[in-house]
């Protein structure tokens, strides 16, 4: 039976509605809307726009690799404050971070579409900047979203950037320091596994992020995003199953995963691509501090990234009684 909502919803719930509606909308549908848009300039009587942009895209290649190219009005828009009210996105700082060092935040989990990685550390409506004054978070997103035309510029506005290697070493290596890479260390594949009460997470044998801190001295982070999985269902694809093999082989070809979720609609409850309201509480563990090793050892790597974890779990452990997890839960590393 289907839950409609009802007629009388406040004004600014309906606002909160209409902010998610588009967040999702651009998450799964505005980058090829753009291509779409570019296409028909190009063979339009504008068609010199579309070769003016074309060689603008070709001469800002590198500028998704580079630091991006951020936007301090875009990440103050209004409707980001109705986005983080709709769940709503709360970012919990646990010790100040010193600024004259560069950081390399681990995001766990990746959830279906990262709303709370997107929501702290692509906007300023839950108070980044003020919490760690000095720091400046790039959110990593996988390369071949920047290769889409106008959809790369918008996305960049945020303070998006590519999760090349490249452009970790460019944030990682920033003399100055003050730079944050935010990466969803789980990937597309964990967000195969992402529904409520999940609490796997791909690490044990991800070790990449930890190589490159080392060669940089960047110091790690763990962050740990309370009802990251809870804000979708998706449908049942144990490891084995048909569709989880259809779904790994595409995630191997594209690169981008394609989890098969569903949570609410916009005038009823039952069904639809929004998600559920549930309250996202992000926290901002203590850093790891790196000694800066050019060449590190197989045994260098091992030993911070079994320190990361154990950072991850404890962070995980103070904190899971606040926000509803039972006791007997705990984090599981594959």
């Amino acid at each position: 039976m289907i839950e409609f909502a009802p007629l009388n919803v406040p004004l600014r719930r309906r606002l909160q509605t209409a902010a998610v509606v588009q967040w999702v909308f651009c998450f799964l549908a505005l980058a090829q809307v753009c291509l779409v848009a570019f296409v028909l300039l190009c063979i339009s009587d504008w068609w010199i726009l579309g070769v003016l942009y074309a060689g603008w895209m070709y001469l800002d290649r590198d500028t998704p690799v580079c630091g991006g190219r951020r936007s301090s009005w875009v990440r103050s828009w209004r409707i980001w404050t109705y986005f983080k009210e709709y769940f709503p996105i709360t970012l919990i700082k646990t010790v100040d971070l010193d600024p004259r060092h560069n950081y390399l935040f681990g995001f766990h989990p990746h959830g279906v579409l990262v709303a709370g990685g997107f929501g702290n550390f692509c906007t300023e409506v839950s108070g980044f900047s003020q919490m760690f004054p000095g720091l400046t978070p790039h959110l990593l997103m996988l390369p071949f979203w920047f290769r889409v035309p106008f959809f790369r510029d918008y996305i960049m506005c945020g303070g998006l950037v590519s999760s090349e290697k490249a452009s970790a070493i460019y944030l990682l290596s920033r003399p100055c320091g003050g730079q944050v890479a935010v990466l969803a260390v789980g990937g597309a594949p964990e967000s195969l596994d992402a529904r409520p009460g999940a609490l796997t997470l791909q690490l044990a044998q991800r070790k990449g992020f930890i190589k490159l801190a080392l060669k940089h001295g960047a110091w790690l982070v763990p962050v740990f995003s309370f009802g990251e999985n809870e804000l979708f269902d998706q449908m049942e694809n144990p490891v084995g199953s048909t569709l989880r093999s259809v779904q790994e082989c595409l995630q191997r070809v594209m690169g981008v995963a394609l989890p098969l979720f569903h949570a609410r609609g916009v005038f009823q409850y039952s069904f639809g691509l929004l998600p559920y309201r549930k309250p996202i509480h992000t926290v901002v563990g203590r850093p790891i501090p790196v000694t800066h090793t050019p060449c590190p050892s197989t045994e260098d790597i091992d030993a911070l990234h079994s320190l990361y974890m154990k950072g991850l779990t404890q962070l995980f452990e103070e904190h899971k009684r606040n926000y509803g997890i039972p006791e007997d839960k705990h984090l599981n590393f594959i």
